[in-house]
Order: structure tokens, then sequence, then C-alpha cells
């Protein structure tokens, strides 16, 4: 593919496609991407409307029923405050020396390097889980071991569940030694399906205690201890993102042809009582 034959709307296009199925736990279905299309660059502000709690009534027959309510709205703003690219070359000689398209493989790579900097954003909001809705800490993290890595994750449903989340749609991210751990426990191990055996989502690897298990080594930890796994519903976190730019240029002083690209996204945790954080060490 020469600099001329390339459309920068479809590489952008082609490239946010790889994306998005390269995210973790930046991927719909962990997040809530809703808001997603109206943003064009770093900067942008993405209004979000809540609304409050509505009321219900008894009906009794031959009875007239309240006048109706106004509804009560609470305003958050989503900032796009992240920005992140990347600029490569292909040099003439090995375009005519490899097989296959050198750029369309560099893009793919590109999505993936783009992959691991929003899912680290998105872990780095362990911080903005409930206060009531922490699982050890960084000055008492638990150690979960092949016999309660599971009891863990019951413990981080019962959380949500006591701030009244619902049931359906939750996940848990994990690091790769507490997946580990679950497969040592016949009660993970027994909690397969028939979607065991199919191809599932980003990072999915099965279920547990209500949760879609993630593995991912972007769980946030420090000198590998005090990971902070996190487990959640969709409605805890919004974010946003849009590939902005898409350029090819022919490099002045080389034979080579290069691509640069610029990633916008911004995320917020809008829900803290969806969203729990265990501090753990690996025993």
């Amino acid at each position: 593919m020469s600099v001329a034959t390339f459309i920068a709307s479809v590489w952008a296009a082609a490239l946010l496609a790889g994306l998005k199925k390269a995210l973790v736990l930046a991927q719909p279905g962990v997040v809530n991407t809703q808001y997603e299309g109206v943003i064009a660059n770093q900067g942008d502000t993405v209004k979000i409307n809540f609304i409050g709690n509505i009321s219900v009534f008894d009906v009794a027959r031959n009875e007239d029923i309240p006048d109706p309510e106004q509804l009560s709205t609470a305003l958050t703003n989503l900032v796009i405050d992240k920005a992140e690219g990347f600029n490569f070359q292909v040099d003439d000689v090995d375009k005519v020396q490899a097989n296959g398209d050198l750029i369309q493989t560099a893009m793919g790579e590109a999505a993936y390097a783009l992959r691991d900097k929003a899912d680290q954003s998105v872990a780095v909001l362990h911080a903005e889980a409930h206060a009531d809705n922490l699982i050890g800490s960084d000055a008492a993290p638990v150690s979960p071991t092949a016999d309660t890595a599971y009891e863990y994750l019951v413990d981080a449903g019962t959380k949500l569940d006591e701030k009244n989340v619902p049931t359906e749609g939750r996940w848990a991210a994990v690091p790769p030694w507490f997946y580990g751990l679950l497969l040592k426990d016949k009660r993970f191990v027994a909690a397969g399906t028939s979607r065991t055996d199919e191809v599932l989502r980003n990072g999915e690897v099965g279920e547990a205690a209500g949760f879609r298990i993630l593995r991912s080594n972007n769980v946030i930890h420090t000198a590998g201890t005090k990971y902070k796994l996190l487990a959640g519903h969709p409605q805890a976190i919004t974010y946003a993102d849009q590939i902005v730019s898409v350029e090819s240029y022919r490099m002045e002083k080389r034979y080579a042809d290069a691509v640069k690209g610029l990633h916008v996204y911004g995320r917020k945790v809008i829900r803290p009582q969806a969203l729990v954080t265990v501090t753990a060490n690996r025993a």
C-alpha cells in the first residue's frame, strides 16, 4: 500500500474497530459507552444527566392517582482529557521484502498499544470506589489462596448487593495469578457453562460468583503487591473515545512511508456504589 492509496477515514475506522476488539477494562459491557460519538477532540466535555428515583404508589379502585411528579436530575461532566498518539515508518525496502501489508499489520499493533494505555487509565479508577466497597487496604491487604480467592469474589458481590446494584452484567478484573487460584477451586471450574467453550469477550476467562471474570495484566499494583482487583457493573464507569486523526505522509529524508494517529478519550466513575476494590497481595 502506498501513501497515495491511504484513505484516512477508512483507516481511522479500522483502527478504532481494532481497538474495541482489544480493550478489556474499557470495553463495552464493563464500562458505559453510550456517550461515544459525541466527541471530536481532546478537551471536549460530554454532559451527562442523571435522573433521580421515581416514586411508586398504591393504586385503589375508583380513586384518582397522584399528580405526576417532577423528575429530579443531576448533571455531571465527562471531560475528554486523555490523548495518546503513535507515529511509525515503513521503509520501502522492508515493504518489498516482507510478505503482506506491513502498514496494516503495524496499525493492528498500534491498536493493541493504545488498548494498554486506555485499560490502564480505567484501572486507576479503583481509588474512586465507594468507601463501603473496599476489601483490604494498602495497610492491610488480603492474601488470597486457592481456598479463599473465590470467597473474595463472593464478598465483592455482597458489597454490590447491599448497594442495590443490578446482578445482570457484573464483572471482575483480576490479574493472572488470581485467575490461577480460581482455576484450583472446583467452585469456579464447576461454574463453567456452554459459553466456556465459545469465543468469549475481550479478556474474559469464565464466570464466578455472579461475575464475568476478566484477566488483565493492567490491574494496578505496587512492586508485585497491593493489587487493586476491580469488580463492578457497567453503570459504575462512563467511557468515551474517538480516533480523531490518522494521517499518512512520505518522509522527506528517507525512502519510507509513515503513519501517525491520535486517540482521545475520557473516563469517569459516575456511580461509585457500583464499583468494588479488593486490595490483595500475591500469597
